[in-house]
């Protein structure tokens, strides 16, 4: 019996989602697979192909040593088995914007094998999921439909590109678990530098493959989710296609192995095409490459290089800095909010810096829909933030004011505290007038603060409000228990 507490509850009973995923993610590298073409986005149509790319006769392929790296690098980065052999082959098909009529291919001797990696997902729990393989192969050229009114053209910038097509194990059984996976193996890959990760641009994207079954049953038939380049579409798709396909199956229906495309307007998955096998493939090793031999060696010096990946980095905030688990998972998530962290806390109160990066900070990138790397606030200004909450020139109330005029306008909180004369008084006497001028008015709250201590919150709520939020907190506290006798 299926322990998955995710199932879902349909007319007839329970069913079980199963999933794998198939990431494509284009190769970090200044030239293709085969080609010296430049791999650069945005370029104008058409100006980023070679005569390799574009398959004129004669013409032969040339193995790129820096993508070969970067694969094996990422390979590492999962934790899998790497291939000193691997063999490329031939997958024939025909698209308008594939001009060889084949892609190359790595099918039954891929050079990344088994692995493993690490989801954190939101109850705190920890989840393994298998990696099959990892496989480089070649990205086809792109049919462009919506610039005449009865032609199409083809653009073959990417024809050739360098992709990793990182396979899973149908480990995953919910529409969280498969994001979260996502989001690790784009997180590593960034972290590796072998992919920018960018799904927006294209440079990741997943197939994803999903299938229903009765708790403890076999698998049931897959349906392939094409190209969905959105974490928050690849939840969506899955949590469509699965009550779909439970529906069929409730009717008396039954599942046809298909391609599918999710249509984020609709919210829904479109039938595609019959799903091809790989003997429609008539996979064959590409004549014109031998197979690729990797030595023991290069591997041992690309696994020393490894830079500290997302897991290690979790632990050491965790035992360095003391954070909690799941601060230290929100900071190492992306490379850059981790980076920044470490900017921010460098000789700082670290459970300190954490508290403002993933609060106001994170929260503040939020609302505007910003990244890090465009962010108004760099991270020396908000350790100079920091370092006046921690000397006292400000308190925790007025810093968060400060913090939204430095988001706002992009100025040094220290100017900015200047400027509007927000340094935190600390001037005993001034806070004892205050004090004094609140229990003079309020003699009422005052019996009440001596039977109910609690009640001594409202009036350093007052005397935060007379002071304009400047006054030290810990000197109205301490004043106010002596004069409440409290």
């Amino acid at each position: 019996m299926s322990e998955n507490k995710n199932l879902i509850e349909g007319a007839t009973g329970s069913w079980e989602i199963v999933m794998g995923l198939e990431i494509h993610a284009q190769v970090a590298s200044k030239a293709k697979l085969f080609s010296g073409a430049p791999t650069e986005f945005g370029a104008e149509q058409n100006s980023q192909v070679s005569l390799v790319d574009a398959a004129l006769p004669g013409m032969l392929p040339v193995i790129n040593e820096e993508c070969v790296q970067q694969a094996v690098r990422t390979g590492l980065g999962l934790g899998a088995e790497i291939h000193l052999r691997s063999v490329f082959d031939r997958k024939n098909y025909f698209y308008p914007d594939l001009p060889q009529g084949y892609q190359i291919s790595q099918f039954k001797d891929p050079i990344v094998g088994e692995g493993e990696i690490e989801i954190d997902l939101k109850d705190g729990s920890v989840k393994r999921v298998g990696i099959e393989r990892l496989h480089l192969e070649q990205d086809a050229g792109k049919s462009v439909h919506d610039q005449h009114p009865s032609m199409s053209f083809v653009d073959l910038n990417r024809s050739g590109v360098a992709l990793m097509e990182i396979v899973s194990k149908p480990d995953m059984r919910c529409a969280e678990e498969a994001q979260a996976y996502v989001k690790k193996i784009r997180s590593i890959l960034r972290y590796l530098g072998t992919c920018d990760g960018n799904m927006e641009e294209g440079s990741l994207r997943a197939d994803v493959n999903v299938s229903v079954r009765r708790p403890g049953e076999d698998l049931g038939t897959r349906c392939e989710i094409k190209n969905v380049n959105s974490i928050r579409f690849i939840g969506q798709a899955i949590e469509y296609e699965a009550r779909r396909q439970i529906d069929v199956l409730e009717d008396g229906g039954s599942i046809d192995q298909e391609t599918r495309l999710f249509d984020p307007r609709a919210g829904e998955t479109r039938s595609m095409r019959s799903k091809e096998e790989a003997h429609d493939y008539r996979y064959f090793p590409d004549p014109d490459l031998l197979p690729l031999v990797v030595k023991q060696e290069l591997v041992d010096k690309l696994r020393e290089e490894l830079p500290e990946l997302p897991d290690e980095k979790k632990a050491r905030f965790v035992r360095e800095y003391g954070l909690s688990p799941y601060d230290a998972g929100v900071l190492v998530s992306e490379k850059a909010s981790c980076d920044f962290f470490e900017a921010v806390a460098d000789g700082r109160d670290p459970k300190l810096a954490a508290n403002w990066v993933t609060g106001e900070f994170f929260g503040a990138l939020n609302k505007a829909g910003l990244q890090i790397e465009s962010s108004p606030v760099s991270a020396k200004q908000l350790g100079d933030l920091i370092n006046l909450i921690s000397d006292d020139t400000i308190s925790g109330r007025i810093a968060k004011e400060v913090f939204e005029i430095m988001f706002e306008t992009g100025d040094d909180p220290a100017k900015i505290v200047e400027e509007k004369g927000l340094q935190q008084v600390t001037d005993l006497g001034a806070i004892e007038a205050a004090i004094d001028e609140i229990i003079a008015a309020n003699p009422d709250k005052v019996a009440q603060a001596k039977e109910k201590p609690k009640m001594a919150g409202w009036f350093v709520g007052q005397v935060m409000k007379s002071t304009g939020g400047k006054a030290n907190p810990k000197s109205v506290n301490e004043l106010l228990a002596k004069k409440l006798g409290l």
